[in-house]
C-alpha cells in the first residue's frame, strides 16, 4: 500500500472528493485527520473509512483564519505529524460578477485562498524541519479557465495556482513536495451549495457536474498523481481540452467562452 502509516490531512471531508479521498486513502493504510465543518458528517465518514480506528475527526473553519494556527497543533498531536496536507475545502459561486455582493466576494476568497495559505503556512514548518512532506492543493481547472458565473470562484483559484506554484520552487531544496490537482467536471453537491449573488445557496445541480466524473475516479486518480508527487494533475474529460486551447489558440477561446453555458 502507498500510504501506509503516513498521516493524511484532509480538509472538506465531510462529502464529495473530500470524502471519496478519505476512503481511498484509507484503503492504502494511511492515518487519517478528517477536517470540514460539520462534526456529524466528519464523524460519518470517519465510520465509513477502511480503518475507522485509524482516523480523527477535527472540525474546523477555513474562513476563521485567526483560528487555524491551534488547529493545526491539534492536527499534529492526534499521530505526532503531518506528512501529507491536503487542502481540499472550499466553496463555489453562481452569480455575475457585477451582481455579486462583496461579503460573497471576500468569503469566497476568505475559504479558498486565505484559509488556504493559513493551513499550509501553520503546517510547514514541521515539514520544514523534518525536510520531508507533501501539500496536496485541490484547485481547479477554474485556475486556469475563467467561465461565467464564477468569477470569485475562478479568482481564488487563479490565486491558488499562482501563490502554490511559487512555494512548490521555495520548499523543493528541503524536500517538500507541493501537487496541484485541477478536476474539472466532478459530480458532487459543489454546485448546490455554491453562493448566488446575495450570498444565498445556489440550490442547483449542474448540467455539466451531473454530467461529470465520479469523485471516486478523481480520488483514484488524485491518489496516483499524489504518490507520484507530481506537481499537477489535470483531471476531468473534455474540458480539459479547454486548457490548451486556451495556451495555443487563446483567440478561439475567447470566442468559444463567450457562448459556454457551464450551469
Amino acid at each position: 500500500m502507498r500510504f501506509q502509516n503516513q498521516v493524511v490531512w484532509i480538509t472538506g471531508a465531510s462529502s464529495g472528493i473530500g470524502e471519496a479521498l478519505a476512503y481511498a486513502f484509507s484503503r492504502e493504510g494511511a492515518k487519517l485527520i478528517l477536517s470540514g465543518r460539520r462534526e456529524a458528517e466528519l464523524e460519518r465518514v470517519r465510520a465509513g473509512c477502511a480503518s475507522p480506528d485509524n482516523a480523527r475527526a477535527l472540525p474546523l473553519d477555513l474562513q476563521q483564519l485567526d483560528a487555524l494556527p491551534a488547529k493545526a497543533a491539534a492536527a499534529e498531536a492526534l499521530f505526532g505529524r503531518i506528512d501529507i496536507l491536503v487542502n481540499n475545502g472550499g466553496i463555489s459561486q453562481r452569480s455575475r460578477g457585477v451582481e455579486s455582493t462583496m461579503a460573497v466576494e471576500r468569503a469566497v476568497m476568505d475559504t479558498n485562498y486565505f484559509g488556504t495559505l493559513a493551513l499550509t503556512k501553520a503546517v510547514l514548518p514541521a515539514m520544514l524541519a523534518r525536510k520531508s512532506g507533501q501539500i496536496v492543493v485541490v484547485s481547479s481547472l477554474a485556475g486556469y479557465l475563467s467561465t461565467p458565473m464564477r468569477s470569485a470562484y475562478a479568482a481564488s483559484k487563479h490565486a491558488l495556482q499562482g501563490w502554490f506554484n511559487s512555494l512548490r520552487a521555495e520548499v523543493h531544496p528541503d524536500g517538500i513536495a507541493v501537487t496541484m490537482i485541477c478536476p474539472g467536471f466532478v459530480r458532487t453537491n459543489i454546485s448546490e451549495n455554491a453562493l448566488a449573488a446575495d450570498g444565498s445557496k445556489h440550490g442547483k445541480l449542474d448540467n455539466y457536474i451531473a454530467r461529470g466524473m465520479s469523485a471516486e475516479k478523481c480520488a483514484e486518480k488524485t491518489l496516483n498523481a499524489v504518490a507520484r508527487r507530481k506537481d499537477e494533475a489535470l483531471i476531468g474529460g473534455w474540458e480539459v481540452m479547454g486548457v490548451y486551447l486556451k495556451r495555443f489558440a487563446p483567440w478561439l477561446y475567447t470566442q468559444v467562452i463567450r457562448r459556454i453555458r457551464t450551469f
